[in-house]
């Protein structure tokens, strides 16, 4: 397998590995400059020449893929007789730097309503480096030539043709995913709040909507969905950069987004996610909202 297709790999997977790559050589070296080895947690692909220098760099990868929020790093191999690595000697004479590139796991964000305002957000979303889930039940709203703006991405699209129940989605989304509510529909975006609230694993939920909308969401996820008011608190509402006050789709879609990216930094460094969504249980007896989804 191509070192290409092992960092497809593990971004299919969403498994953080390392991608390895002899950068300088100096005299006789088991590889010449540019072969490439990719680290996973349990597999490699490729090699840099085997040896201590593969076993080292091998061991530390595996020691950045645990680290949060890691930088390059450089690695140097003096390769004679007369330095012993940790795994055995290799005298081929030469010298050997390697470079060390951590792949992360990246973001995964999922956005239920894909109107004006979430086709705006959309196409922010799709220049960055992240798995962006697009959810609609409106067949028209993910047609393909709708979502040709999209057709240069950097991010992952992943479109869900939700035809009858949207919220289903939520649980094929990847661990750690933040979700973004805001359909054109209330009792589906009740739903999705309340189905959110019942998902183990989901990073930030958010809503758009007033602040009277809110309230009543509020008092039935409460009083008809049993959750507690910690679970309830995980849901922000209004979402966006507070003091942007614009209602045009593209405004509004430009201050979720940066309200977004804050939350990605505040995250990273984090052990991980899902351990902190943990810190709000589910209320276990508790039961989907009634009649939300009357249509």
């Amino acid at each position: 397998m191509s070192w290409v297709a092992a960092v497809a790999r593990l971004r299919a997977r969403r498994e953080p590995g390392v991608l390895v790559t002899v950068a300088t050589v100096r005299g006789h070296a088991p590889r010449r400059a540019g072969a490439k080895l990719v680290v996973g947690r349990t597999a490699t692909w490729g090699s840099i020449g085997g040896g201590n220098i593969e076993a080292v760099a091998i061991g530390r990868a595996r020691e950045l893929t645990g680290a949060a929020d890691t930088e390059p790093e450089l690695m140097e191999f003096a390769l004679n007789d007369k330095v012993t690595g940790p795994h055995g000697v290799q005298c081929c004479g030469g010298a050997v730097t390697v470079l060390l590139e951590p792949l992360p796991v990246v973001e995964a964000v999922a956005v239920f309503g894909v109107g004006h305002v979430g086709l705006e957000l959309a196409r922010i979303l799709a220049r960055q480096d992240l798995d962006l889930h697009l959810i609609d039940t409106r067949p028209e709203m993910l047609a393909d030539e709708r979502l040709g703006v999209l057709a240069d991405a950097v991010a992952q699209v992943h479109v869900h043709r939700a035809l009858l129940l949207p919220e289903e989605v939520l649980a094929e989304l990847p661990p750690g995913a933040h979700v973004l509510i805001m359909t054109h529909d209330h009792a589906e975006d009740a739903a999705l709040c309340d189905a959110a609230l019942r998902t183990d694993g989901l990073g930030s939920i958010g809503l758009i909507g007033s602040s009277a909308k809110w309230s009543r969401f509020r008092r039935r996820l409460a009083t008809e969905g049993g959750h507690a008011p910690a679970a309830i608190d995980r849901i922000k509402t209004p979402i966006g950069i507070s003091g942007i006050t614009g209602k045009e789709p593209a405004t509004i879609a430009v201050s979720v987004a940066a309200d977004l990216l804050r939350t990605f930094e505040q995250d990273r460094g984090r052990a991980s996610v899902p351990e902190a969504v943990t810190a709000f249980p589910h209320a276990p007896a508790a039961e989907p909202l009634a009649g939300s989804r009357s249509r």
